[in-house]
């Protein structure tokens, strides 16, 4: 990563940390952090913020999607498609990106995961 956009993703992680000292229900803040923590390679914390977003949020589609991208990264395949199926079920319908995330390579070979590609693919 570039030197100036480390910089900037650092100081954004220290503003949302500040909002979320100040506000630890604010759910835009929680969001948004997570992507950032992952996004500097920081899995543990983006994971640790998805699962407090989901507790906030746990009729959050999106929210139980990202929750399954971070378990997928920290390499825990069934509780990542436990989550995806939740993700489905409450409404996530993005097929094409499910399908390209880098974020869940690790369950793209297998059975599961295809198995919840035909399910999102099925018409409703």
């Amino acid at each position: 990563m570039p030197k100036e956009k480390a910089h900037h993703s650092e100081f954004d992680i220290r503003f949302f940390e500040s909002v979320l000292r100040r506000s630890p229900n604010y759910t835009n803040a929680v969001e948004i952090l997570g992507g950032l923590y992952t996004r500097q390679g920081r899995i543990a914390d983006g994971l640790r913020m998805d699962r407090r977003l989901v507790r906030l949020q746990p009729a959050n589609a999106t929210a139980r999607y990202n929750l399954a991208c971070s378990l997928a990264l920290r390499k825990r395949k069934s509780d990542a498609l436990r989550e995806l199926r939740q993700a489905i079920e409450l409404g996530y319908r993005d097929f094409d990106w499910m399908q390209q995330d880098p974020d869940l390579e690790a369950l793209k070979g297998h059975q599961g995961f295809q198995a919840l590609l035909e399910l999102l693919k099925a018409p409703s």
